[in-house]
């Protein structure tokens, strides 16, 4: 079995030699007792083994096979690139407006950019990451489990678990709640009926669908997500003129703080780069684009969006006094509130893909299950709880968004990813088999680390102040 792993960490000849899918025993490697990471030659010595009419090989750790057809399926670019966009633009996007309208376009625009590089950063340590412990176990299908385990040890797995719980049911709890809502203002059937419609249809679509399925699926839905929006924006600002230039201009840095927590939400896609890690077969190269690239999209989109929203509205920029300002254009007369819904459906859709792909990987290595293979499992216990929820309590929309970004996505997707880093660069006991693909060394950590646990601090700060009513 050792030699199966061997190879696993070196270029393959063939595509057709060894699969990253084939179920390999897991290993837990505990910290104090690991044995130092053996350094992964994916692509050094590529040419060495090769005649000098060949083809060049790709920097790839493994091959992806399908077990029925023995045919190798490499993973795509685009439906990577797709993937991470469709699982950016979430919900949380149907927020920002009512969170940015007090600070104002200029001082929100300042906001995204800077979490969209922040969340960036943390997408392209957590990949760095997951390669080198795919190199380390010798298999592909690697979640936070694992990773957290092989640097943080079991406190660090038992914190990323309990985060990483929380952060996804919570936010599938609210796209369920959501889609649910507007499935039963379209068809006018029961709430209780829109919710299983929903759960079955995206979920029955992550089980049973292949890769290129889900990404055919994920790219229409991407493809749906940008004509409705385009549309909107038309309808809004060129048809309608309603564009008001001066209201752009309001900028209240004051009220930034408190729409972080909502926008850095709203740029979450890191669970889903384990996913891409194995289906771009630890091409790092093809990762790093996947991930700008796919989160470059919805910062556009953001943007335009909260600028069309707080600039078309009138009283809306500068004001705290509305608390969700796409009501008023569900409001509205004409086509506009037909395409709010299908832009918000859309948008749920997408977002709701990624995470269910994240939390059932993530729920497989956590019970041990064989990677590659769909185990019904997993599925149930990432598909059920959120749908028994969200028919508990039909108005918990905003409520999730709000603990789901202040106390679990600066958590997990802002400290830990830097703390993982950390240990597995400057640790003594190991030698990351890739080098890092984050430059900066201590001070790039050190800042993320940091900036997450200033956010989170003060927050919590607020949060005490208003129960004691001090503030």
């Amino acid at each position: 079995m050792a030699s199966l792993i061997s190879v696993h960490c070196c270029p393959l000849l063939r595509p057709s030699s060894i699969s990253a899918r084939t179920p390999v025993p897991r290993r837990v490697i505990r910290r104090g007792t690991r044995r130092p990471l053996r350094r992964c030659l994916c692509s050094q010595y590529a040419d060495e083994r090769q005649p000098p009419d060949s083809p060049p090989q790709l920097e790839r750790l493994f091959s992806n096979l399908n077990q029925a057809t023995m045919e190798h399926e490499p993973g795509s670019l685009t439906s990577a690139i797709f993937l991470v966009a469709g699982t950016t633009v979430g919900a949380g996007i149907l927020a920002i407006p009512a969170v940015t309208q007090e600070a104002g376009f200029l001082t929100s625009a300042v906001t995204c950019i800077s979490c969209w590089l922040y969340m960036v950063v943390t997408g392209l340590l957590v990949a760095e990451v997951n390669v080198n412990t795919m190199c380390e176990l010798g298999s592909g299908g690697v979640s936070l489990v694992s990773m957290a385990m092989r640097t943080l040890g079991t406190f660090g797995v038992r914190t990323a678990c309990l985060s990483y719980l929380f952060i996804h049911y919570a936010l599938l709890v609210a796209y369920v709640a959501r889609s649910s809502d507007i499935i039963t203002d379209t068809l006018g059937i029961p709430l209780w009926e829109s919710a299983t419609l929903f759960s079955l249809a995206f979920g029955g679509i992550c089980y049973f669908g292949s890769q290129r399925l889900i990404g055919a699926v994920n790219g229409f839905l991407v493809v749906g997500i940008l004509t409705s929006f385009t549309s909107l924006v038309y309808k809004q600002v060129v048809a309608s003129g309603n564009l008001q230039w001066s209201s752009l201009l309001e900028a209240n840095f004051a009220a930034a703080p408190q729409s972080i927590p909502i926008i850095a939400l709203s740029f979450v896609y890191q669970n889903v780069v384990p996913v891409l890690c194995t289906n771009l077969e630890g091409d790092l190269s093809k990762v790093r684009t996947a991930i700008i690239a796919g989160t470059a999209i919805p910062l556009a989109l953001f943007l335009v969006w909260d600028g069309v929203i707080l600039g078309t509205l009138p009283g809306i920029a500068g004001s705290s006094t509305v608390s969700d300002p796409l009501e008023l254009l569900r409001s509205s007369n004409g086509i506009v509130g037909p395409i709010v819904e299908a832009f918000s459906f859309l948008a749920i859709g997408t977002s709701y893909i990624g995470f269910v792909l994240g939390l059932s990987d993530f729920l497989a290595d956590l019970l041990k299950l064989p990677s590659g293979q769909n185990k019904p499992l997993p599925y149930l216990l990432t598909l059920l709880p959120p749908l028994l929820l969200s028919l508990l309590d039909p108005e918990i929309f905003f409520n999730a968004l709000d603990f789901a970004g202040t106390y679990g996505v600066l958590v997990l997707f802002g400290v830990f990813p830097a703390a993982m880093s950390w240990s597995e660069r400057y640790s003594d006991e190991s030698e990351a088999p890739v080098p890092p693909i984050v430059p900066g060394g201590k001070l790039t950590l050190s800042v993320v680390m940091g900036g997450a646990l200033l956010v989170i601090v003060s927050e919590v700060i607020k949060d005490v102040m208003q129960l004691q009513g001090l503030h």
